[in-house]
């Protein structure tokens, strides 16, 4: 079948083509940074992986630029290219759960909140985002950081094979056994090898309901809080996950009136193990302060995934860095607490994720992405509703980042980035690893078609 736009054909696609005067344009090319507008010629809705391939073919042929619009945010705004082609892949929603072999094949415009439904009832899961909006694909190929993770270790630690439709339009498999460089690369190397049209994954026999929740303090308590956190997870065991969050409070009922709007630190709790043995783990969190808010309670984990979803509402301004840490000593702790609790925006966040458990017995060379060591993770999330205060957050947001250069590893995680530039790509792999990823870029795409993303420049 032949679609056309403006007297143009894409032989073999069969999906729906929208371009700028279309009904649903403006819809189709939103993302969820609405600080990023962009306008491409044409947006290419695939409904298979031959679509994808066509699209690819397409691009190539006319020398116009190509993005890859997964299921869900792309903060960084790679999704949409200007005045090219994106090739979405938000049609292809395809799950199919095997319970019996503990796996999950999704195609590429799943998000985390349709991949958590179709698991929830065999009470199985793998390490996903922290809202149910966020796509499985950028999530998975940028390495995969989640609540689960330091018992399931990362989501890309539990991808057992992808379909992958490379630059010269071939359908190629990249697992452990077929095309295993590719593999290792795709694990953390992003986008940049081509389309990856559907997922196969590892998941985990999770407690139904497990243990989650939120302590919430007053921001007066925040130095006290974190380092009796830092402590607690030091020895806490693996099934232990969540972090500390400078946020807000909102106008909900479980919030006292008096601290709504107003800052304060949150510390987010999930227990991957039995609800009564996480009772008994967790005590000692719990009866620090005490705190005035706990809403810890057991759940399900689909529940689990939403205890941040208000926090992150869509079409907002949004200015996000992220930081791996080599220490938190208490010099640390002061500079967290100094920012974190003067927001500029009352939707700003600021996390801290502890490393630790499965994802760091995974060998630092197994996968593209590696510090697994660093014992903690840094989110500083703006958003903000007025472009007009746009200034005034990313300086905020800067101010904090480079606060913690002490003691910052030099490392990324990329997803939480925007563009910093080749260097900040670069330190997010290290020299060797990032030589050994321009290497198998120019095996898969000698000239940079996939470019529209955290590049990584062939050989």
């Amino acid at each position: 079948m032949t679609s056309m736009l403006a007297g143009r054909d894409i032989s073999g696609f069969s999906g729906q083509l929208i371009g700028p005067g279309d009904e649903g344009y403006d819809e189709a090319r939103g993302l969820f940074n609405a600080m990023i507008d962009r306008r491409p010629r044409l947006i290419a809705r695939c409904a298979s992986a031959a679509d994808v391939a066509a699209v690819i073919n397409f691009a190539r042929s006319e020398r116009v630029p190509m993005s890859v619009y997964g299921g869900g945010h792309s903060v960084t705004g790679a999704a949409v290219v200007e005045d090219g082609i994106v090739c979405d892949l938000r049609g292809l929603k395809g799950i199919h759960v095997d319970p019996d072999a503990r796996t999950v094949r999704a195609e590429g415009g799943v998000t985390w909140g349709e991949f958590d439904a179709a698991t929830a009832p065999y009470n199985l899961a793998v390490t996903g985002g922290r809202v149910p909006g966020t796509g499985i694909g950028g999530l998975a190929l940028g390495s995969g950081s989640g609540w689960l993770e330091r018992k399931f270790g990362f989501t890309c630690d539990n991808l057992l094979a992808a379909d992958v439709v490379t630059a010269d339009g071939r359908h190629v498999v990249a697992s452990e056994t077929e095309n295993p460089e590719l593999f290792w690369g795709i694990r953390g190397g992003g986008g940049n090898f081509g389309v990856v049209t559907a997922f196969k994954l590892r998941v985990h026999p999770l407690a139904n309901p497990m243990l989650a929740g939120m302590l919430l303090y007053p921001p007066e308590m925040a130095g006290g809080v974190v380092r009796h956190y830092r402590d607690f997870m030091r020895t806490a065991p693996d099934e232990v996950g969540g972090g500390v969050a400078f946020i807000t409070a909102p106008p909900a009922d479980f919030v006292p009136e008096p601290v709504r709007g107003h800052p304060v630190v949150g510390v987010i709790i999930t227990d991957a193990g039995p609800p009564e043995a996480g009772m008994e783990v967790l005590s000692p969190l719990r009866e620090f302060g005490p705190p005035p808010v706990d809403l810890v309670a057991p759940m399900p984990y689909v529940a689990v995934q939403r205890l941040i979803e208000a926090g992150n509402p869509h079409g907002m301004q949004n200015y996000w860095s992220a930081d791996f840490l080599f220490d938190l000593p208490d010099e640390a702790v002061d500079v967290l607490v100094q920012h974190g609790t003067h927001p500029v925006s009352p939707l700003s966040q600021m996390l801290l994720i502890p490393g630790g458990g499965a994802l760091s017995r995974v060998p630092e060379d197994a996968t593209a992405f590696g510090l697994r060591q660093s014992p903690w993770n840094t989110h500083f999330l703006s958003m903000w509703p007025d472009p007009a205060d746009s200034e005034q957050n990313i300086a905020y947001t800067r101010a904090i980042s480079a606060a913690m250069n002490p003691w910052k590893t030099g490392r990324t995680y990329l997803n939480f980035i925007g563009d910093e530039g080749v260097a900040r790509v670069q330190s997010a792999f290290g020299p060797e690893k990032y030589l050994r990823l321009q290497a198998l870029k120019r095996v898969w795409d000698p000239d940079n078609f996939f470019s529209h993303n955290q590049n990584i420049t062939p050989a």
